[in-house]
C-alpha cells in the first residue's frame, strides 16, 4: 500500500463504522490526491458503498477521521475527540462533494434541465439565467441536451444516470463519488456513462468510484482498492493490482469476476 500524506485532497484515518453489532469499516486510511481517480474493488458486504457514503457524511462514522480538503468532514475537530455538526453546516459542507447513486435518484416531477439547476437555484442562489445556460452546458457535456425537457419515465436508465452526473456536476464539486454508476443498468447502456466518467477523469476531476467494471478500472484508474470484510486487502496501481494481486482474497474476488 501506498504511504499516507498530508496534503492530500480526501485523507481517511482509521475510519470505523458499525451497524448495530455489525462492525461494516475496521479502521479504514486512505488517500486520495487531487486529479486522482481511485477505484474500490470487492465483494457485495466488503464496505466499499459505506465508505463512500461516510466521505459526504449520508452515514456517521464511529472513529477515525475524514478529512476533505483540510476539513474533518461532518464533525468539528475538538483535539481528541469529535463533535457531529448541524446538518446545515454538513449541507454547505457537501456542496463541495459530488455523489452519483446506483439508483440515479432525479426528480420524477421535473425535467433534466429542472433536476441539474435545482440546487445551483436552492442552494448556490445562482441567478436563473445562468443556471439554465449552465444546465445546458452540462447537457452538452454528457450528450443529451436534445433531452432537456423530457422527464425522467421518458429516458433510458443510461440517459438518467448522465442527466444525474451533469447535476451533480452542476455544484462545481472538488471531488466526486460514484456509487455503482453502471450496474442497475443494461448492458448496453453502461458504456455512455462510463464514456462521461472517462472524459471527466481525463479532465483531471478527482474521483472515487465503486463499481465491477474491470475495464474501466484498468484504464482509468490511477489506483486499485481491493476491500473485503470491511478492510484494505492491498491496494495498488490497476496493472500491478489486477494483473498481478498478491492476495489470496483478490486473486479469488479477479478469477470470479473477470
Amino acid at each position: 500500500m501506498s504511504e499516507l500524506s498530508d496534503d492530500a485532497l480526501v485523507q481517511m484515518r482509521s475510519v470505523r463504522k458499525h451497524f448495530g453489532q455489525l462492525e461494516v469499516l475496521k479502521g479504514i486510511s486512505m488517500d486520495v490526491h487531487a486529479g486522482e481517480v481511485s477505484v474500490l474493488l470487492g465483494p457485495s458486504g466488503s464496505g466499499k458503498s459505506t465508505l463512500l457514503r461516510c466521505i459526504n457524511h449520508l452515514e456517521s462514522i464511529d472513529g477515525g477521521r475524514i478529512i476533505v480538503d483540510g476539513e474533518v468532514v461532518g464533525y468539528r475537530d475538538q483535539g481528541d475527540r469529535l463533535r457531529e455538526m448541524h446538518p446545515r453546516e454538513v449541507a454547505k459542507q457537501r456542496r463541495s462533494i459530488g455523489m452519483v447513486f446506483q439508483r440515479f435518484n432525479l426528480f420524477p416531477h421535473k425535467t433534466a434541465l429542472e433536476n441539474i439547476i435545482e440546487a445551483p437555484l436552492v442552494v448556490s442562489r445562482r441567478s436563473k439565467s445562468e443556471a439554465i445556460a449552465e444546465g445546458h452546458s452540462l447537457l452538452r457535456r454528457v450528450g443529451l441536451d436534445a433531452w432537456a425537457d423530457h422527464y425522467p419515465s421518458q429516458l433510458s436508465g443510461g440517459q438518467q444516470q448522465r442527466i444525474a452526473i451533469a447535476r451533480a456536476l452542476a455544484m462545481k464539486p472538488k471531488l466526486m463519488l460514484f456509487d455503482e454508476p453502471t450496474s442497475a443498468l443494461d448492458p448496453e447502456l453502461v458504456g455512455d456513462v462510463l464514456d462521461v466518467m472517462k472524459e471527466l477523469a481525463a479532465e483531471g476531476m478527482t474521483m472515487i468510484v465503486v463499481t465491477h467494471e474491470i475495464g474501466f478500472a484498468r484504464e482509468v484508474a490511477d489506483k486499485v482498492v481491493f476491500m473485503d470484510g470491511g478492510v484494505v486487502v492491498e491496494s495498488g496501481r490497476p496493472a500491478d493490482l489486477i494483473d498481478n494481486p498478491q492476495h489470496a482474497r483478490t486473486q479469488g474476488f479477479l478469477q470470479s469476476v473477470l
